[in-house]
């Protein structure tokens, strides 16, 4: 069993014994207990969060425990998160400090499935339209926002990013873009969007 744990340009693969989850079973539990008690979540107080919500708080502490070198500490985190999302084969650390973490479930079908997209501007603006999306916190947006625009990729000498139509539930690709830097900015700019949609700005 292993969990990548990808920091910027660097990353981790945490390999976990097969019986290791079970024997920290109880600690889990507890880790459980304690943030059912309330977490600071950057600048919110969340009063009881709810499973995604551990799950980005015990990757923050996973973040830093790679950081202090703290193996051990790293170790048990990264079981907590196997043993709540035993699909979750990697994490893109968000080291930005709003702990926007992305949780992916298998990063090479992901990889795979963004050269199959077509674009179909038309179908996202009538869905803005059409459909109201569910207001969400914004600790929540933030990770689904995160999940339904991808990093920017390269294609060739080239930059693309990918979106989630949320009408069709089909991936789309943005045109090409010379310049990774403005691949960049114009990635963060549907970010932002789609973030503001689903806070309901």
């Amino acid at each position: 069993m292993m969990l990548k744990v990808i920091i910027e340009e660097q990353s981790f693969s945490l390999p976990l014994d097969d019986g290791f989850i079970d024997k920290a079973a109880a600690f889990f539990d507890k880790m459980d207990q304690d943030m059912d008690k309330g977490w600071q979540m950057g600048r919110d107080w969340i009063e009881r969060p709810d499973p995604m919500q551990k799950l980005v708080i015990v990757a923050d502490k996973l973040l830093t425990a790679i950081e202090n070198e703290e193996q051990q500490t790293g170790m048990l985190m990264a079981g907590y998160i196997k043993s709540r999302a035993p699909k979750v084969t990697s994490i893109e650390m968000d080291v930005t400090g709003e702990m926007g973490h992305d949780f992916r479930e298998n990063e090479d079908q992901a990889t795979e499935a963004f050269v199959n997209y077509s674009p179909t501007p038309t179908d996202t603006e009538t869905a803005n339209v059409s459909e109201a999306p569910q207001k969400l916190d914004k600790l929540s947006a933030m990770q689904q926002a995160g999940n339904e625009v991808s990093r920017v990729f390269k294609t060739g000498k080239q930059y693309k990013f990918s979106m989630l139509n949320p009408a069709t539930g089909q991936w789309e690709e943005s045109p090409a873009i010379a310049d990774k830097d403005e691949a960049e900015r114009l990635r963060e700019f549907a970010y932002k969007r789609r973030f503001d949609e689903l806070i309901g700005n």
